[in-house]
């Protein structure tokens, strides 16, 4: 069985079951790279290791080292510059977008845009030409659609908890906002 650790990942904060690669027992906080199924991301660790049979969203690859935290400062810088540029564009273009967010995948190649609402047709055009900007492929999400829908069906409800769904603290980054969860 392996050790897992709770990690938050992403910039929408969503937690999962990480196993260490190298079976190291990682302490709360420290800031780890790991492989989800994006790709390469900066993940932090929210609880030591416990041992039980659940789904592993992604493997831990190691600790962040010295040169992990000056390329995720560059990648920082990136994704602030990306976020001011894509506010310039949506401003220029007239299109009634509201952005969030911008994230910077930490394999260097994929950035992530989210918007708020009803994301209009020409802001993937807009993200596309942005990404090759920074030298990334583009994604965007649209929060809103999981903040109504969350992680899937029931999301939010007990019969999703034994899922992992993040009402029980260790799942989905938008159960607890999101507006189909049962109280």
């Amino acid at each position: 069985m392996p050790s897992l650790h709770l990690v938050r990942v992403g910039a929408m904060a969503a937690v999962g079951r990480f196993h260490a690669v190298d079976a190291s027992a990682y302490p709360r906080g420290a800031r780890v790279i790991v492989r989800t199924a994006r790709g390469l991301e900066v993940g932090e660790v929210l609880a030591p290791p416990e041992d039980q049979e659940a789904a592993i969203d992604g493997a831990i690859l190691r600790r962040m080292g010295v040169e992990d935290n000056l390329l995720d400062a560059r990648l920082a810088k990136n994704c602030h510059a990306a976020y001011e540029a894509c506010q310039q564009r949506l401003k220029e273009l007239g299109i009634p977008a509201c952005l969030m967010d911008v994230e910077h995948l930490f394999d260097g190649r994929t950035l992530v845009f989210y918007f708020l609402g009803d994301v209009p047709a020409e802001v993937e055009q807009l993200t596309d030409e942005l990404a090759e900007v920074y030298e990334a492929k583009a994604q965007f999400r649209s929060f809103t659609d999981a903040v109504t829908t969350g992680c899937g069906p029931g999301c939010g409800t007990s019969e999703a908890e034994g899922a992992g769904c993040g009402s029980c603290g260790t799942g989905c980054a938008v159960a607890g906002a999101c507006t189909t969860r049962k109280h």
